[in-house]
């Protein structure tokens, strides 16, 4: 279960990839034209038409992310990346879509549509979980149908076109059993939505520290559906890019009743000043003789996360090495989100919170108060700092650079992002391509299955310059690489 939900994470990278440009488009956009998005400016000239221009394409994709969920999971799930399972994918959404809609339900069922939450369910099943939820099924679908062989007379539709066939079919099948099941769900989500919104700023703390509680699992992506996106009427990031704030009507009807960008502001001073407080206080406790190593291991994962809000490099350096310290690490997230939804900041992101996004996304009318990420940002970077200090000092955690002597490794340097190097050593810690049973990769990690887990030597694959090595399953080796991680994984596997 845990090694498809691990590929189900990687096959969502495949879309939400798809978000920074979004955001780079419509913040320009935002820039050139504010008029577009209701604010005072100019309404012609231009500036006016291609700022009109830019946030039109930005919205195409914002406004169509559960579809691109649909074909992106389908995708990034089948056996060999066929766009054979992206168009079942699309099959899916369609079908069940249809078929789940306000109006098709007020024909077949009109008890459901009688029901006041039963009827925002419905009118709200055009949404990302839909859309995940298709793709997953298109998938299935592809893996277990691609090679049908028919009779004579019907095969013209054996193979790869019966994959779409057979997705219809499953899919009118799921939306029967969803029009009991749905409105349930949506009312259980409605009900935790609406206990963490009520309780405001802290609300928001409690996200953010099961936001970042849940980073191992890869469970954080259904919990991050719920707040960004319009699954239940909150819709954060859909909001906030939309050019709305509070007291505002969504395009689908919901009123917002929230401090638009209050379920992203608190990453943005932990990601690019707390994560680097933290760095420094590895670094400054690291063992002499090995803080160049830590230096570039956490420093180099703190700036990445300062400049593009990708964090995993620098949480999969200790999480495992010192999980105590990692449970700290996501309360200080929920605590500074606290404070920052609790002081006005407010910001938003396409991708993640980082410098990229903020400087886009401050042009926005729900941005408020973004000056604050200077002060938040040095609280941020001393409070992390001086918690981890104690913390690895108090505890004797065994962070990178305090490795005992006999468990130390030493990191090689990769001179001009020798990638052929990095996945030969892998490949060796693995113990050769004969114990290799599959290889994938997501955003930072390579994500390897093998047949022997006791050739695996794990100071092996460390030395070839990886940021950590996680043993999630049995047979599962995970190998963090950091965000160039598909070139090693393109080198690793012609290799295998």
């Amino acid at each position: 279960m845990m090694r498809y939900l691990q590929k189900l994470g990687k096959a969502l990278m495949l879309p939400v990839a798809i978000l920074p440009i979004c955001g780079i488009l419509m913040g320009l956009g935002y820039a050139l034209a504010p008029a577009v998005m209701g604010a005072a400016g100019a309404t012609e000239g231009f500036a006016y038409t291609l700022g009109f221009f830019m946030i039109k394409a930005g919205g195409a994709l914002i406004d169509n992310m559960a579809i691109l969920f649909a074909i992106g999971v389908a995708v990034g799930l089948a056996d060999d990346n066929d766009g054979t399972a992206g168009l079942a994918g699309l099959v899916s959404w369609l079908m069940i879509t249809n078929l789940l809609s306000s109006g098709v339900v007020g024909v077949i069922a009109p008890n459901m549509i009688a029901d006041e939450v039963k009827a925002v369910a419905f009118a709200k099943i055009a949404n990302p979980f839909t859309g995940i939820l298709s793709g997953i099924i298109g998938a299935i679908c592809y893996n277990k149908f691609k090679n049908t062989q028919l009779p004579d007379v019907l095969a013209f539709f054996s193979g790869k076109r019966s994959v779409a066939i057979v997705t219809g079919v499953v899919s009118i099948i799921v939306a029967a059993i969803l029009l009991f099941v749905w409105p349930i769900v949506f009312g259980g989500l409605v009900s935790i939505g609406n206990g963490i919104k009520s309780l405001g700023a802290v609300g928001a703390g409690i996200y953010a520290f099961l936001n970042r509680l849940l980073i191992p699992t890869g469970l954080h992506h259904a919990l991050n559906n719920v707040f960004w996106f319009d699954t239940i009427g909150l819709g954060d990031l859909t909001a906030y890019w939309g050019a709305l704030t509070e007291g505002a009507t969504m395009a689908n009807g919901t009123v917002i009743d929230w401090s638009v960008g209050m379920y992203m502001a608190g990453f943005f001073p932990c990601m690019m000043f707390g994560i680097l407080g933290a760095a420094c206080a590895m670094i400054k406790t690291a063992k002499p003789a090995k803080r160049k190593a830590a230096v570039g291991l956490v420093g180099s994962a703190a700036v990445c996360a300062l400049l593009c809000g990708v964090t995993e490099p620098f949480e999969f350096s200790f999480m495992f090495l010192a999980f105590p310290l990692y449970i700290v690490y996501a309360l200080l997230y929920g605590i500074f989100t606290t404070v920052t939804v609790a002081l006005g900041f407010r910001a938003g992101f396409c991708f993640s919170a980082g410098l990229t996004d903020l400087i886009f996304s401050a042009t926005l009318p729900a941005a408020a108060k973004t000056w604050l990420i200077l002060p938040l940002g040095l609280a941020a970077f001393a409070v992390f700092y001086l918690v981890f200090k104690f913390a690895i000092e108090k505890w004797n955690l065994k962070t990178p650079g305090r490795e005992d002597d006999q468990e130390a490794e030493m990191n090689i340097e990769l001179a001009n992002n020798d990638y052929t190097g990095m996945a030969k050593i892998i490949l060796e810690g693995c113990g050769g391509k004969e114990n290799i049973v599959s290889a994938e990769h997501c955003i930072t990690r390579l994500r390897l299955e093998v047949k022997d887990r006791l050739l695996v030597d794990e100071k092996k694959i460390k030395s070839s310059g990886a940021s950590g090595v996680i043993r999630p399953g049995k047979t599962s080796v995970q190998v963090v690489v950091g965000p160039k991680v598909q070139f090693v994984y393109d080198e690793f596997k012609k290799m295998i």
